[in-house]
C-alpha cells in the first residue's frame, strides 16, 4: 500500500460570510488549492504557516496552553502548534469546516475529522478516497 494524495480547496470562511453579507465580491474569499496527503493518524487538517497566511486564517489557540499536551508527530517528537478559527475544506462535491492545526512547514494532511464531516474512506488498494457510502452523502450532526 502506498500514499493517497488528493487535491483539495481550502477557503477562509469569514470571507465567505463577508461575501454572503454583501462586503465584498466572490473574487475577494481567499482560497488556496493544495495536494494534501491522507492521513488517517492525523485528526484535522494540519497546514504550514505559508498556507495559514495566505488564507488570513486567525489563531484560536495554541496547542500547548491549558491542559492540553502539545502534538506528537509521526516521528514521536512532540511540538507545540498553532490552531486556526474553521477553515472550509473542499473535494470534489463534498465541504466540511474544521480548524487547522498550523505547523511552521510541512505538507498538508488531511484527517479524520474532514473525512468523516465529508463521509469518506480511504481506498487503500486504489491509493484514493471514495464515500463511505457510495455517492450518498451520509450526513452526520456533531
Amino acid at each position: 500500500m502506498g500514499e493517497t494524495r488528493v487535491d483539495i480547496t481550502l477557503k477562509n470562511i469569514n470571507d465567505e460570510n463577508l461575501y454572503k453579507n454583501g462586503y465584498i465580491s466572490d473574487k475577494d474569499i481567499r482560497s488556496v488549492k493544495v495536494q494534501a496527503l491522507v492521513d488517517t493518524g492525523a485528526v484535522s487538517i494540519v497546514i504550514n504557516e505559508d498556507i495559514c497566511q495566505k488564507l488570513g486564517l486567525r489563531i484560536d489557540g495554541m496547542r500547548f496552553a491549558r491542559l492540553v499536551k502539545p502534538a506528537t508527530l509521526a516521528g514521536g517528537s512532540k511540538v507545540n502548534c498553532k490552531i486556526t478559527e474553521g477553515v472550509r475544506i473542499c473535494w470534489k462535491d463534498r465541504d466540511a469546516i474544521c480548524q487547522a492545526v498550523v505547523l511552521p512547514e510541512g505538507e498538508t494532511l488531511l484527517g479524520v475529522i474532514p473525512l468523516e464531516f465529508m463521509d469518506l474512506i480511504v481506498d487503500p488498494v486504489a491509493e484514493q478516497l471514495v464515500g463511505a457510502h457510495g455517492d450518498r452523502i451520509v450526513s452526520r450532526i456533531m
